[in-house]
């Protein structure tokens, strides 16, 4: 398994024209900064309905779109290649930008989407990111 370096954070906030740091306080917050971190996603009746891979947790509804784009072959390349999971999803959080612009509220849809019911989770999860990024700048 392959380790994330800093330089990866770097390479996807230079791409993505976003602060490296506020990507690696996502990854931190969605995995622990865990290479091969799955979560499951669950109802109220504790069924999963979805699946996230990696470091930056990239949801399974995103792989027939990455296949597709001959980005990846299966979620084991989300696992397997650290750089590449973070690439993919500070290109999430760069197109989710560019729908509802950089505020508090869009920084929250990277963990809980774009939903109406959803907006103080959203606030939710922005606060927990930020709250990683003071640590990261030493």
């Amino acid at each position: 398994m392959s380790f994330a370096s800093s330089a990866c954070f770097n390479e996807a906030g230079s791409i993505f024209r976003i602060e490296p740091n506020l990507i690696k306080a996502i990854a931190l917050v969605e995995s622990n900064l865990k290479n091969d971190s799955i979560g499951k996603n669950r109802d109220k009746k504790n069924n999963i309905k979805s699946v996230d891979y990696g470091l930056m947790q990239i949801n399974q509804m995103h792989i027939p779109m990455l296949k597709k784009r001959g980005i990846i072959k299966d979620e084991r390349d989300l696992l397997d290649n650290p750089c590449l999971n973070i690439k993919i999803g500070t290109e999430i959080l760069y197109n989710h930008f560019s729908r509802c612009g950089v505020t508090w509220q869009c920084l929250g849809t990277y963990n809980a989407g774009f939903a109406m019911e959803n907006q103080k989770k959203r606030l939710q999860y922005a606060k927990k990111y930020i709250l990683y990024i003071p640590d990261l700048m030493k």
